[in-house]
């Protein structure tokens, strides 16, 4: 009995010393993390003692918010959208301002003016022109986001309420490409060009209205927007054709050297689309009735839009030649009858 109850003492003395050692362990085990756990209370305290709720440690060492808030969004105002493309605005509106004032002016000096600053910045610099491709965006109504392009909105807005006042103003000083052809006509000798017969002339101006409804039939048909680069050279002043669209640019403005306007009185589907609005014109020019007999305007017209008595209001471009002639009251024969007339009841009267 007493060695059974030694050996009964010895195993519990062993199971004491064993226990304490795994205790001992343990509690080494968990030091390191108790006192990383007061550093990161040491850390988050002045968080705390400044009102700002104290976040772990691991979301701050993630960069994520573990409350699940988003980021605040910066809210878009149009102050902010305005202030972005106000210079744009302000200079597409200075161009209309030059544009209309060399129109009403009647000034060839002033339209030549228009003319290069529609080539510079319209064209090169910005690359402002009415587009079959904004024709094809009226058709599917998929147009550029407005609050995002004010600029070309205010430019398309006007040419189209020029269009609808005036005629195809546009055509006649807002286009880059037409400022060129322009320009080109008037630099070049008179002896280059070629006019063709007048009954061939007037049933060429229907290609570019047969233009207009194939291409746009083919849109609709395919929704295929790079057509653009075969109907029309606008893409010229972003400088970004491939080889054979240089070669056909290069062979349109050779052949325009020869025939006046080539492009814009017989291929242009813009052309088309605002003569067919123009005639719904508001301000048209004035005839006399002695334009009935007299040629002179409809020899001087570029455009070959006067025929006899009356204006073909699609082809007419306002280019002012014609009201110029109007004006000069010592070669439009309207005002030299009125003179004689005058003159005849002056003699009468002083014969009485």
């Amino acid at each position: 009995m007493r060695g059974a109850a030694a050996r009964l003492i010895l195993l519990l003395a062993l199971a004491a010393i064993v226990g304490r050692t795994t205790i001992d362990a343990r509690v080494a085990s968990l030091a390191p993390v108790a006192s990383e756990g007061a550093s990161q209370t040491s850390i988050a305290a002045p968080a705390e003692s400044a009102g700002q709720p104290a976040r772990p440690a691991a979301a701050s060492s993630s960069g994520q918010d573990p409350w699940g808030f988003e980021d605040e969004q910066t809210v878009e105002t149009w102050s902010d959208i305005l202030r972005s493309q106000a210079l744009n605005l302000a200079l597409v509106a200075s161009f209309f301002a030059l544009a209309l004032v060399s129109f009403l002016r009647r000034s060839v000096r002033l339209k030549y003016v228009t003319l290069a600053a529609t080539i510079g910045y319209m064209g090169f610099a910005k690359s402002y022109l009415i587009s079959i491709v904004n024709v094809f965006g009226v058709v599917k109504w998929d147009l550029p986001i407005v609050k995002y392009n004010l600029a070309w909105y205010l430019f398309a807005i006007l040419a189209v309420l020029s269009t609808l006042l005036w005629g195809r103003l546009y055509c006649g000083r807002m286009c880059a490409f037409g400022a060129v052809t322009q320009i080109m006509d008037a630099l070049l000798p008179a002896k280059l060009r070629v006019e063709a017969p007048a009954p061939i002339e007037r049933r060429a101006v229907w290609i570019k209205y047969g233009l207009l409804v194939a291409v746009v039939a083919y849109f609709v048909a395919t929704n295929d927007l790079l057509v653009y680069r075969y109907v029309e050279p606008f893409w010229m002043f972003g400088l970004s054709g491939t080889a054979p669209m240089w070669i056909g640019l290069s062979a349109l403005l050779i052949a325009t050297v020869f025939v006046r306007n080539l492009y814009c009185r017989f291929l242009c589907p813009v052309g088309a689309t605002l003569g067919l609005l123009s005639r719904l014109t508001v301000f048209r020019i004035k005839r006399w009735s002695e334009c009935r007999t007299c040629r002179i305007c409809e020899k001087a017209c570029e455009w070959d839009a006067i025929h006899g008595p009356t204006i073909d209001v699609m082809e007419c471009v306002r280019c002012d030649d014609c009201e110029r002639i109007y004006a000069d009251t010592e070669k439009c024969p309207h005002w030299i009858v009125l003179k004689r007339k005058s003159g005849r009841m002056a003699g009468a009267a002083g014969a009485r």
